[in-house]
């Protein structure tokens, strides 16, 4: 079992990897490194919230939800996607909003990952990535279109 779960985040944080290195292209806020450990801390996180706590023996039968530490990574992710959100009063922009939530994609590809659910990973990743470079060849074309 030990294998597998190696086999998890590996796949997690190549996922979260090719993500974050479209955003280190674009020069955005938070690129390679960052979401290679989102996606990795989220699998982890995955792992041992459903396998974790399988030795643990009590005198008692114990209802455990596996659930509980993936809905803190969402809160978790919450936090540092706000904190890539920035509000520039003077020029009246907001930036960071796309990689808040890349960054929030990326945790919930980890936690599938973790969950052991790799087709359903590696199609969220692909849909990403397409979305990202489809929305910025579509916004340099209708630039164009506006120039002319």
């Amino acid at each position: 079992m030990e294998n597998e779960f190696i086999l998890r985040i590996f796949v997690a944080a190549i996922l979260g990897g090719l993500i974050g290195l479209e955003r280190e292209y674009r020069s955005k806020e938070a690129g390679f490194r960052t979401h290679f450990l989102v996606a990795l801390g989220s699998a982890l996180f995955m792992i041992v919230s459903a396998y974790g706590f399988d030795e643990v023996n009590l005198q008692e039968p114990q209802r455990w939800d596996v659930s509980r530490i993936a809905a803190q990574v969402v809160s978790g992710i919450g936090f540092i996607g706000a904190g890539t959100i920035i509000f520039r009063k003077s020029e009246n922009i907001v930036s960071g909003l796309t990689t808040a939530a890349g960054l929030w994609v990326t945790a919930a590809m980890g936690l599938a990952c973790g969950g052991g659910m790799y087709v359903l990973s590696i199609a969220s990743t692909l849909l990403v990535l397409v979305g990202l470079e489809a929305f910025n060849y579509f916004l340099h074309k209708f630039d164009k279109f506006k120039k002319e």
